[in-house]
């Protein structure tokens, strides 16, 4: 896939048991010579978010086979999750899970100190909210290790074009990164890329794509929430709530079909608009809006339309679809497990009389979760090049580009949101125990939400 609109400017299975991995060099810009990760070609694994997120993509690591692997250090901001976190893992996967009390580190510093556990070649799992994922990222390259980090990697345009800066540093000492985007490693998906690549359904000209359902996550907060949490913690806490911390609702959980929708089009879009807003909002003081729709414009003049919505009471819709000239696809149907997506059908309704063509039949579709593991603990056993940062900041800059026009209520390019300097949280990386949160509430317990065509130039 092409990875810019013009050009850029400018959870989860082992493999085989043999391979080499990619050592740390103090001299950075050197393509290092590949070493065994130790003698007895173990893999050790450090949980950096101790989250139902990273949670998950440990479970996917250690369910792999092939190789010997073990998580080996856990860090998190928050006792409770890391205790939680490591009680399951170890019920499941027992001695695979080797974390005593002196790997378990709690704190902002924490990501440290369990890297620090680790030798090069080994994976650090970034599952903290995205916010800190530049942070992260960059002390893992710094100790040579190869990286599984989730998705978003950012939520604004300053952090997204850092974290490929770091990528292409991580390219120059051959450290393999995985993001995850898993639909990208759904085989049923890539089977049906290559489908509409050959023209299976004509030209693309539009896209559409729903994720409607409840309120997920931590996406709706109110003040009853915060306890006796400092702001700071209250809002890591409830991070689906707050832009600084996760993009908000919008960039955490709608990224996956903006991504599928281009990569099946081949093609990142050059400007959108957008329509969003608040409504029976109670006593939530989150800075989501509960609707949006954007509408996404490729090079061609093609069109991708995203609709998001999380209420109440309101029809659920889980799909994304693409039309060509000569019929449709649906993409994804009902959730990311591939299921009864990745099929082809005449015309342009999605009818069972219709259908031309399915990837797989739906209960023996693979688990796209544990083949993103796959591909990544395959490149770094058999030293291929695999480096996923680069889509993985497209992927989430379209994705705030399209919630930035929905929150200021302004057609937004490419051009223009690539170069926008507004950095939600720009010391996030000074952050301690005790810091002030980014963002403060003011005296009637409110924090600031977007305000469409009165703030044009900022999201708050």
């Amino acid at each position: 896939m092409n990875e810019s609109p013009n050009s850029l400017t400018s959870r989860r299975e082992f493999l085989k048991n043999t391979g080499r991995f990619a050592a740390a060099s103090a001299l950075a810009g050197v393509v290092l010579p590949h070493v065994h990760a130790a003698e007895s070609n173990s893999i050790d694994v450090a949980l950096i978010g101790c989250g139902g997120r990273g949670s998950g993509a440990a479970s996917d690591a250690l369910d792999t086979k092939g190789g010997p692997i073990s998580l080996a250090a856990m860090a998190d901001v928050f006792e409770h999750k890391l205790d939680g976190s490591y009680k399951g893992l170890k019920k499941q996967y027992g001695d695979l899970v080797d974390v005593p009390p002196d790997k378990k580190f709690i704190g902002f510093d924490g990501y440290k100190k369990a890297m620090d556990r680790l030798k090069p070649g080994d994976i650090a799992i970034l599952a903290t909210p995205p916010a800190f994922r530049w942070v992260h990222f960059k002390y893992a390259i710094e100790k040579g290790l190869n990286v599984f980090m989730e998705k978003p990697v950012a939520v604004d345009a300053p952090t997204g074009r850092r974290m490929i800066e770091l990528g292409e540093e991580a390219k120059k000492k051959n450290l393999k990164v995985g993001v995850g985007l898993m639909v990208r490693h759904c085989r049923g998906r890539q089977k049906l890329y290559e489908k509409l690549k050959m023209g299976a359904i004509g030209q693309i000209i539009a896209l559409r794509a729903y994720r409607m359902h409840p309120p997920v996550g931590s996406a709706f907060t109110d003040w009853s929430m915060k306890k006796d949490l400092s702001e700071l913690m209250f809002q890591i806490s409830r991070f689906h709530s707050f832009l600084w911390l996760s993009g908000g609702l919008f960039s955490d959980f709608y990224i996956h079909q903006i991504d599928e929708c281009c990569w099946m089009k081949d093609s990142w879009p050059v400007k959108c608009q957008a329509v969003g807003g608040r409504h029976y909002r109670g006593d939530n003081i989150d800075q989501n809006f509960d609707a949006y729709q954007v509408e996404y414009t490729f090079a061609d003049g093609s069109r991708f339309y995203m609709y998001g919505r999380t209420m109440l009471g309101a029809m659920d819709l889980f799909q994304s679809v693409a039309h060509g000239a000569s019929g449709c696809a649906t993409i994804s149907l009902g959730g990311h497990h591939l299921g009864k997506a990745g099929r082809i059908f005449t015309g342009q309704e999605i009818k069972p009389d219709h259908q031309l063509w399915a990837a797989f039949p739906e209960a023996n579709a693979p688990d796209p979760y544990k083949m993103e593991w796959q591909d990544l603990l395959d490149a770094i056993r058999n030293d291929k090049p695999y480096n996923e940062v680069e889509r993985g900041a497209m992927a989430s800059m379209i994705t705030s580009m399209g919630r930035f026009a929905a929150h200021t209520a302004q057609e937004v390019t490419w051009e223009d949101f690539k170069n926008n300097n507004h950095e939600f949280a720009p010391d996030v990386d000074k952050l301690t125990l005790d810091s002030d949160a980014p963002l403060k509430a003011a005296g009637d317990h409110k924090y600031p939400v977007p305000e469409p065509g009165i703030k044009k130039d900022r999201e708050y």
